[in-house]
């Protein structure tokens, strides 16, 4: 029992202790919180001013010049300032939804939101959702700077708990709606209903409320003028569904509302060269941010010719197929296709060719436009008599010309120039897949997947890009292989000329200036074109140095025309806004060819241009198929007698050569990733060399059969008169093999017997030649005195005997010979 109530007496001690800790540490923080708060709340703005009209300044985007103001942003700011009672009860609920749920329970501060976004955040691994009360960010738009820092924070908390005592919530949520931006020009709910719906506040739908509270926080990037409309659909729904969850409203409110179809107020604001004031418009924003460049009167000068602007607007007005596409969203005219996604068609083939070339092939290479099956899976895909009409699988890839038609030999300046699919695909395989999609990407197609991605189609525009990256990539060429970042950006004020942003030219070599010079020697080749697209395409303007391809897509959904002169890079693209294609005259050619044509003929009349740099000579390897020959010259060495094949038993007196024309595919003399190296001591280790060659030899055959001598050597018997056997047999009678001359002369007597005539026979000691005999008999008696002397006295005694066609023996026996 004593020990019991010790540990009580203890226990009540300690519980004291830790009592009075607390309310040490708890005095000590309310003291330490009041002073933070007197200190930070001396300075504080008067929340009177919160009834006040803001003043703003616009932010103004100009032409490069400097003089033509393409947008004013903000300019005037549309607002109507309405009281409660006029605002309509969705839309206070759809704020309060998707801005405040506490709204109407916290005090301008939440702990609870605080703590629940916390927990959001960490749970999701990312920032998913935000505190601010909607009091908070009335504070925020009103008084204070948008740093994040603590004591901005802690102003705001002090401002919001302050502004609550001060004013009512429906006061609050009052200022709030009619103070917040929706975008194009539109501050407050009011002025936003009539922007978007063409109706006042108290008139909205739910459906149209949700979508109102979508904008504000990002207004541009949700705008339904701008790009992302369908994110924008996504954000209304969701912002239902939540008014919904919270019993804001019933569940027919919520299905009608989800199945409601909006229809948009055009925009009336007036933009020059509106798709690239909201590329522009989106750049700022996501560099500044919204609230920034709305309020601050900034100066933006953009690299836009407002002439050439204009000159291009009128030619695709009175261009258009079906009908003119503004910048509205009725129509998907507000689609900016210049930084969408499109497949290109053909217009992609020049970078494959130019990956070709930096590999070592040269524009004579020659392929050849022949049915060819790319697939390796010959069990199920013939390489021969392909049926093009056959219903179509995954497994066979066999494309066909735009035509239908096939060429046969054609070298690559031709295949590129013609647009011709079959060797365009075989271009992309000599070069890589991957060599050209990082070429490509290097080039500043960014729009590409990794190589491995994609097959062999790529080169036929199986890749989806951006117009704006093609016009910027197809700029090298003519720059002799130099990249210049491109920018929509000159310089940026802000509203005390200071200069916020300035542009700095940033250039690098992606192209060996050959290869840059190479593609635009094609490209600006009319001649080489005209078998496909005639002498007087739109690719052609007399005396002008231009250089242009086209791109047409399966179901004619994009047709495109590339193309550039030494100072400009155009890139027109027609098609459907939707994706739906147009009709077969839609060929990039015949859609987007005169588009091009006139506004290149405009603006060079305009700015008259340079000349191309001068194309490079054409190159000269060790190989045929590189030199622009299919047939190559195949060498025989022959008998000049016997007209036969030469042997090794042939003299090389004897020997002549002649030649007879083989044409095999350019696997059958390249490696594809070596060239100019060696000729493959193995053709079919590459997997598409039968692919390429069976039909080749095929048409090697029809060839012939028109007189032609391919690949058949016009000898095959070998030399039967240089021949072992025809050789000269010498029987040597005297003196005899290690015999010791002692006489004064050196006498020689040999046999010889032919199955042709001798000519000649020579006797020689050592490499000394005693003399030649030209007929019977073979006797030769030479002074001892008169051999060269050496110190050696075994000496070599040599008779070589020569027939009339070259026939030749020799026989060899040592002597000696006394000093």
């Amino acid at each position: 029992m004593i020990l019991k109530r010790g540990f009580k007496k203890k226990f009540y001690k300690s519980l004291k202790w830790v009592f009075l800790s607390f309310l040490i540490l708890f005095s000590f923080g309310v003291f330490f919180v009041f002073l933070v708060s007197f200190y930070y709340s001396k300075d504080l703005p008067d929340l009177k001013k919160i009834s006040e009209q803001p003043m703003v300044q616009s932010t103004k985007i100009y032409d490069r010049t400097g003089k033509v103001v393409l947008y004013d942003m903000y300019g005037e700011e549309k607002r109507t300032v309405v009281p409660f009672e006029k605002i309509s009860q969705s839309a206070k609920d759809a704020a309060i939804a998707i801005e405040d749920v506490r709204f109407y329970k916290h005090s301008g501060f939440d702990f609870k939101s605080i703590f629940r976004a916390i927990y959001a955040n960490l749970t999701q691994k990312k920032l998913s959702e935000g505190a601010s009360t909607i009091t908070q960010q009335l504070i925020k738009g009103y008084f204070l700077s948008p740093e994040k820092t603590f004591s901005r924070k802690l102003k705001e908390i002090i401002l919001s708990i302050e502004l609550e005592k001060k004013y009512s919530k429906d006061e609050i949520l009052a200022f709030y709606l009619n103070q917040i931006p929706y975008g194009a020009n539109a501050y407050g709910i009011e002025s936003a209903s009539a922007t978007f719906f063409n109706k006042h506040a108290d008139n909205l739908t739910i459906a149209e409320a949700a979508l109102l509270s979508a904008l504000p926080k990002a207004p541009s990037y949700y705008s339904p003028y701008g790009l992302h409309k369908d994110e924008l659909l996504k954000r209304k729904d969701y912002i239902i569904e939540r008014m919904y969850s919270l019993g804001f409203i019933t569940k027919e409110e919520f299905e009608g509302a989800k199945s409601e179809s909006l229809i948009f107020a055009p925009q009336r604001k007036t933009i020059k060269a509106p798709h690239f004031v909201m590329y522009v418009k989106d750049y700022l924003e996501n560099k500044f941010g919204e609230d920034y460049i709305l309020k601050n009167g900034l100066k933006v000068y953009t690299t836009l010719d407002w002439e050439a602007q204009q000159m291009a607007e009128k030619i695709v007005y009175e261009s258009a197929i079906k009908n003119k596409k503004d910048f509205d969203a009725e129509n998907d005219g507000n689609v900016n296709v210049t930084i969408m996604e499109r497949q290109p068609g053909s217009a992609f083939k020049p970078f494959a060719y130019a990956a070709a070339f930096k590999k070592g092939f040269t524009p004579q290479t020659y392929v050849f436009d022949l049915p060819t099956e790319f697939s390796s899976y010959t069990d199920i895909c013939p390489l021969l008599n392909i049926d093009f009409l056959a219903e179509k699988n995954n497994f066979c890839y066999h494309p066909q010309n735009y035509d239908g038609k096939f060429r046969g030999p054609v070298n690559l300046k031709q295949s590129l120039s013609q647009s011709l699919n079959i060797p365009s695909v075989k271009t992309l395989y000599l070069a890589g897949i991957k060599e050209t999609v990082e070429l490509a990407q290097k080039m500043g197609i960014a729009s590409l997947k990794p190589y491995n991605e994609y097959g062999l189609s790529l080169v036929l525009g199986a890749a989806e890009v951006k117009p704006l990256d093609m016009a910027s990539a197809y700029a090298i060429f003519p720059a002799d292989g130099i990249k210049t970042e491109k920018s929509a950006i000159l310089k940026i004020e802000d509203s005390m000329g200071n200069i916020l942003e300035n542009y700095t030219l940033k250039t690098s070599q992606i192209l060996d200036p050959q290869t840059a010079r190479q593609i635009t020697n094609i490209l600006s080749d009319n001649d080489a074109r005209s078998p496909v697209f005639g002498e007087h395409s739109h690719l052609y303007l007399e005396n002008l140095p231009v250089a242009a391809k086209t791109g047409t897509t399966q179901d004619y959904k994009d047709a495109w025309v590339v193309g550039y002169s030494p100072d400009i890079s155009v890139a027109v693209w027609v098609g459907n806004n939707n994706g739906d294609s147009i009709s077969r005259s839609g060929a990039g050619i015949s859609a987007a060819g005169p588009i091009w044509n006139k506004f290149m003929r405009q603006f060079l009349e305009k700015y008259p241009p340079k000349n191309f740099f001068i194309a490079p000579n054409e190159q000269i390897t060790e190989k045929s198929v590189l030199n622009g020959f299919f047939e190559t010259d195949n060498n025989l060495k022959i008998d000049k007698i016997s007209k036969k094949l030469a042997t090794e038993n042939t003299p090389p007196d004897f020997i002549e050569e002649i030649s007879f024309k083989e044409v095999h595919s350019v696997l059958y003399y390249t490696n594809k990733n070596n060239p100019t190296g060696d000729k493959p001591t193995n053709p079919t280790d590459d997997p598409q060399f039968l692919n390429w060659e069976l039909p080749i030899l095929e048409w090697v055959k029809e060839q012939n059969q028109l007189g032609k001598k391919y690949n058949q050597p016009p000898l095959t018997e070998v030399d039967n008169i240089h021949t072992q056997e025809n050789q000269p047999q010498i029987t040597l009678l005297s003196p005899q093999n290690n015999e010791n001359i002692n006489s004064s002369y050196l006498f020689i007597n040999a046999s010889i017997l032919t199955v042709f005539p001798i000519k000649q026979v020579d006797f020689f000691i050592d490499n000394q030649l005693l003399g030649s005999l030209f007929k019977y008999p073979y006797n030769l008696n030479f002074p001892v005195a008169k051999i060269n002397p050496t110190d050696n006295f075994n000496r070599l005694l040599k008779i070589v005997a020569y027939d009339i066609f070259g026939n030749r023996k020799e026989e060899i026996i040592n002597i000696f010979i006394q000093p």
